[in-house]
């Protein structure tokens, strides 16, 4: 997501600033960053790599005899680059997204247009009214006691409550160019919950309101050429695992990036002898 207000990156990763003048706050990407392997990453980036070598073999075939290094180094990047291009994408689709719901200018980006024609296709289909059905969009929630903020894309109305009863959503946004619309990873649920149970939202004057009660949550994935709106279990059970890796991370990040080695004493280190 774009650089929420208040936040700031660390040798940590994200944290946010209380304008109470608290102490930093972990940010929920952060924890789940730092506690969560990402297991599928492993493959997806083997992948890419070998299709990159495979399409350009013969100038890399060729250019290994006099550069060897430098050819070896552009491999080892290119699952990098593209998970930033990725990233990047994710920012600007998110900016868009805000931009549209609050009324304000939109950057002219033909890569992001598609998503944004989407976001406008999921918001008609539900009759969304920008002025009547948002109640927040892109807005960060603190939870003091615990230690951790973070910011929730869109607080939305939609009637799917009995006889159509408006319920409140929370809902993140992912964009990606490969991943099927209806594909959610778990840790989208933990996130969610973080959100969902936050004690307080920040005011743009910096002031605290409490969290609205949430009644839904889901995964608005945005595609190029199709959407769809994955609701997600961010229930309590939820919070209390999301609360474990939050512990983890708290561990991790005070933890010291190196040990010293034990040395034996000297009158042990000499070799000790057989006996006859």
């Amino acid at each position: 997501m774009t650089q929420p207000r208040l936040a700031r990156d660390t040798e940590r990763g994200r944290y946010y600033s209380d304008p109470a003048g608290g102490p930093d706050l972990v940010s929920v990407t952060n924890v789940l960053g730092t506690a969560i392997a990402k297991q599928a990453l492993i493959p997806w980036a083997v992948k890419l790599t070998v299709e990159h070598v495979l399409a350009n073999l013969p100038s890399i075939t060729l250019r290994l005899a006099t550069e060897p290094t430098t050819v070896v180094r552009e491999i080892k990047t290119v699952h990098r680059d593209a998970k930033d291009r990725a990233a990047d994408l994710g920012d600007r689709v998110h900016a868009a997204a805000e931009a549209h719901i609050l009324g304000a200018p939109i950057v002219d980006d033909p890569e992001v247009a598609p998503y944004l024609g989407q976001l406008k296709l999921w918001l008609a289909s539900w009759n969304v009214g920008l002025d009547k059905h948002i109640e927040a969009t892109e807005i960060t929630v603190f939870h003091r006691r615990l230690g951790y903020a973070g910011t929730a894309d869109l607080l939305v109305w939609l009637p799917t409550g009995p006889a159509r009863r408006m319920e409140l959503w929370l809902i993140d946004y992912k964009s990606s160019a490969t991943r099927p619309a209806k594909s959610v990873y778990p840790e989208n649920t933990l996130q969610l919950a973080a959100l969902r149970y936050a004690e307080t939202v920040l005011l743009p004057d910096d002031t605290d309101a409490p969290m609205p009660r949430i009644d839904r949550t889901g995964v608005l994935n945005l595609r190029a050429r199709s959407h769809a709106l994955v609701p997600m279990p961010a229930d309590r059970a939820a919070h209390r695992a999301f609360r474990g890796l939050l512990e983890g991370t708290r561990w991790l990040h005070a933890a010291p990036s190196s040990y010293s080695a034990l040395t034996a004493p000297a009158d042990t280190a000499r070799p000790i002898r057989k006996a006859a």
